[in-house]
């Protein structure tokens, strides 16, 4: 029951999902026995920036909703960014990221990962099927011309990165990761961290059966292990404050990425949180150092 409500949504407008830290003592019993309801995200705001609405379809029937941002010149752009949330999160919640990245000369790509947002489903994978919808967004940006492809996700958005990567064999010129876990039984644990749980037996047992109503090897999703077919310069960054993704995961991350342009950077005063909102400065320092690299 609780593998099932955590990857299968449910629509309610009015519905705001806690975070197991904000739930109450009576909240996190009955979430250790019986899961609990979430909600599916919605968006918060739209773009400021001129920009295109777009449709997508997937391989296996899913509808997805994206924003296209161009560069104000598009003919002098440096490339595409396409920008990926995290789990529970939506398109608009990383629109700050995509500002900085049009202010640098990008035409950024934001999508919903199906069952988030205004995409349709209401069943999530925690990046395991949403490669399906990177390749998607992938195949809209090659329409376009484009050569200079880069890639930016967040957490489960990072993950899918690493995952869809080598299983379809794109070229991103540059990739970006933010928090990415290290496999699906490391995701798990930390929600069991949070409701200060033990991690074994729970995590085992959520991976497996969550596994089994997707219909894949929970056990064998690992992006730590994707990251040794990475060879494109990576930025990877992490949270020293972050009690979901522990700093072993991102070191395993980190240390299995065959990439010789690839860098670390620790965000002190953060943790499982948008480093562009929570450390602006740094965070955009950053990123610009390692675009222009």
């Amino acid at each position: 029951m609780h593998a099932w409500k955590f990857t299968h949504f449910y629509e309610d407008p009015h519905h705001r999902n806690k975070k197991p830290e904000q739930m109450s003592t009576g909240e996190k019993i009955n979430m250790i026995f019986t899961g609990i309801k979430i909600s599916k995200s919605m968006e918060e705001d739209t773009p400021s920036l001129a920009h295109e609405n777009i449709i997508l379809h997937t391989r296996d029937g899913v509808r997805l909703e994206g924003w296209y941002i161009p560069a104000d010149t598009i003919a002098k752009a440096h490339g595409t960014i396409i920008v990926l949330h995290g789990y529970g999160s939506s398109k608009s919640d990383k629109l700050p990221e995509a500002y900085f990245f049009h202010q640098q000369g990008y035409n950024t790509l934001l999508i919903d990962f199906r069952a988030h947002g205004n995409s349709s489903g209401l069943t999530c994978s925690i990046g395991y099927k949403e490669t399906e919808d990177l390749l998607s967004a992938w195949r809209f940006v090659e329409s376009k011309g484009e050569k200079h492809i880069l890639l930016w996700g967040m957490s489960m958005g990072a993950a899918t990165i690493l995952k869809a990567v080598p299983a379809y064999h794109l070229h991103p010129e540059k990739i970006m990761l933010e928090a990415p876990f290290a496999s699906l039984v490391d995701a798990v644990k930390s929600r069991m961290r949070s409701v200060h749980l033990p991690g074994t037996p729970f995590a085992q047992l959520l991976t497996f059966w969550g596994g089994i109503e997707q219909g894949f090897w929970g056990f064998g999703y690992e992006p730590y292990r994707y990251a040794e077919d990475i060879t494109c310069p990576t930025l990877l960054c992490w949270g020293k404050l972050d009690t979901r993704v522990m700093e072993t995961e991102t070191q395993e991350i980190y240390e299995h990425l065959r990439a010789k342009n690839k860098q670390l950077t620790v965000f002190a005063e953060s943790g499982h949180q948008s480093f562009c909102l929570h450390e602006p400065e740094k965070w955009e320092e950053t990123m610009q150092a390692f675009l222009r690299r």
